[in-house]
């Protein structure tokens, strides 16, 4: 985008999660200390100009596992985990440090995906959080390995950084990779790769350059970085990707010197709630509900009622998410459920003031609230936002 200023763009920000990853801090020897050094020297700068920083960082197995010896990560999650609790009093240790030769305080928070997808223990992370910045202490969030099990993980920490920066209102995901940006093509492999400057929609053409790109130490690669990119731009969060070996970059970055890749946010995105919705609660199962009610929550805007549900398919309790289909199998919205699947069994196509008879209490007229559901149609022309071509 040839009229795109970035400055300007960055002087509205007061409020950024900066992801970092494996490749970045580690090196043989275990973690790189300078690039942690420097980390702090910015933040700690940022913060003097007014910018709260949350800081999301990778590093915990991968200092594990120079400091347990190893050369390469272990495929076996116990193994990953044990070498997570290994490495992670050294990460924060060192961040500790850095920050207190500033004159700054840091503090740990390890969260798991169970600790985001229960709206309380949501809100508690986004109130401990948000009290820690009016503090003026810097959060260093990483995902606690440790007990993570597959069903309750992140799977990478660039998915994780685009869920805080939703969870803290931020204005700005900043992800810091070994490499300068989102290239065309692999510059590792390719001489004539070129930067992408500015990404003002994430298209084919933009995932498939992505894909191509793959990191040594981290999970994701370039990819899971696009991918969290995405996340935050439907939820009006633009991103930017830079490299975290170069001195200062956190300082360029909000000189709006055009280093890294800069990805716009989407023009109207999900609020805070509704995004974390469809992104941070993996639904859990399904309704299926007959043709009144599909018109009613497609055309009207309306919550969906019992009466209207023809079928549950699958367990789910009170608060989980659940997709919506119609008749035909169609899926047309993802909800978060006032009831279990035992009660929806029981109150299916019945009128809401037949509820409390049959269960013997109410936990209110809909099964899902209007501001709890978000039609796919919807989903789909945030998705078409970001994937059609400019």
């Amino acid at each position: 985008m040839s009229d795109f200023n970035r400055k300007k763009a960055l002087a509205r920000v007061t409020r950024t999660v900066v992801k970092v990853g494996s490749g970045v801090l580690t090196r043989r020897n275990g973690l790189n200390l300078n690039v942690i050094e420097d980390l702090a020297t910015d933040i700690c700068s940022l913060r003097k100009r007014g910018i709260e920083v949350l800081l999301v960082s990778s590093g915990s197995i991968a200092a594990g596992l120079r400091k347990y010896g190893l050369t390469k990560k272990p495929e076996s999650l116990s193994h990953k985990q044990a070498l997570a609790a290994i490495g992670q009093s050294d990460l924060i240790r060192a961040y500790e440090e850095a920050m207190d030769r500033r004159g700054a305080k840091a503090a740990q928070i390890l969260l798991t995906r169970d600790d985001l997808i229960h709206r309380r223990r949501y809100l508690n992370a986004r109130n401990t959080l948000l009290t820690l910045l009016s503090w003026k202490i810097i959060p260093i969030i990483n995902e606690n390995d440790t007990v993570a099990a597959e069903e309750i993980k992140f799977g990478d920490n660039d998915n994780l950084s685009a869920m805080v920066a939703n969870l803290t209102d931020s204005h700005l995901l900043v992800t810091l990779t070994d490499i300068d940006g989102l290239y065309d093509k692999d510059p590792k492999q390719h001489a004539d790769a070129e930067l992408i400057r500015v990404v003002d929609r994430i298209d084919r053409r933009i995932t498939k350059a992505a894909s191509n790109i793959s990191g040594f130490v981290g999970t994701g690669g370039m990819a899971s970085k696009i991918a969290a990119a995405k996340k935050a731009a439907m939820a009006g969060i633009p991103t930017i990707i830079s490299n975290g070996l170069k001195p200062g970059v956190l300082r360029d970055i909000f000189a709006g010197k055009e280093i890294g890749s800069f990805i716009l946010a989407g023009a109207a995105p999900l609020c805070s709630r509704k995004h974390w919705i469809a992104f941070t609660k993996s639904p859990k199962g399904a309704i299926v509900v007959d043709r009144g009610a599909e018109k009613a929550l497609l055309e009207n805007g309306k919550s969906l009622l019992p009466s209207g549900i023809v079928s549950v398919i699958g367990r789910f309790t009170m608060g989980n998410s659940v997709v919506l289909k119609t008749e035909e199998g169609a899926e047309i919205a993802v909800g978060m459920v006032n009831y279990d699947s035992v009660e929806l069994e029981k109150i299916k196509g019945l009128k809401t003031s037949e509820i409390e008879a049959i269960l013997g209490y109410s936990h209110g007229e809909e099964v899902i609230h209007r501001n709890n559901l978000i039609l796919t149609s919807r989903m789909q022309e945030l998705e078409e936002q970001c994937q059609s071509t400019a």
